[in-house]
């Protein structure tokens, strides 16, 4: 697959087949591509923990916030939950800021996972002390983001914005919809 397909089929998937197995090598693969990736000075202050287990995912779901625009929905059902994290921190012994690199690890690691036919969330609405204290995070450790990985079972179609209208929603068979600015509307010199 090249670069611009695989782009346009790395959407974000909130909802996912439970059944299929992620493994923690898998997990492994992925943040590998988050190692190799560019880092502001090189610094890489980027750790990761990677959830896979059962009882660990179940707790991790309950530190998450889905989809705030899909406003009566309260996140997956445990059937179409994922079935591996990443949580990205940021080593404050490296470094006290992080700038793009978090972004730049989901990105990749999100890449990696639709090469591999996974999708994922990229979850930034986190309840942080209960995480914290849910898995042992020591304090040098900044919270950032959590990947959310599976086999995705959900539908998702880039629509042309309208009516500048930026939120995501569902029809009524389940497609999720998500719009996007025309290139025209974001290039604003050639």
């Amino acid at each position: 697959m090249n670069l611009p397909q695989l782009i346009k089929k790395a959407r974000t998937f909130r909802r996912f087949d439970s059944a299929h197995t992620i493994t923690p090598d898998t997990l492994v693969s992925l943040v590998d591509l988050a190692r190799l990736s560019p880092s502001a000075a090189n610094r890489q202050p980027l750790k990761y923990i990677l959830v896979t287990e059962t009882r660990q995912r179940e707790a991790l779901y309950s530190c998450l916030a889905w989809a705030g625009y899909l406003i009566n929905w309260e996140g997956p059902e445990p059937a179409e939950r994922p079935t591996g994290y990443v949580i990205i921190l940021g080593d404050k012994e490296i470094s006290e800021t992080f700038g793009v690199d978090p972004g730049i690890a989901a990105q990749s690691i999100m890449l990696g996972a639709t090469e591999a036919g996974l999708g994922g969330c990229i979850i930034a609405s986190v309840k942080k002390d209960r995480l914290r204290s849910e898995f042992d995070i020591p304090k040098q450790y900044e919270i950032l983001l959590v990947l959310a990985l599976g086999k995705p079972v959900e539908e998702v179609v880039i629509e042309t914005i309208s009516n500048n209208d930026v939120k995501y929603w569902r029809d009524e068979k389940g497609v999720h919809h998500v719009p996007k600015r025309t290139l025209d509307e974001i290039i604003l010199r050639k």
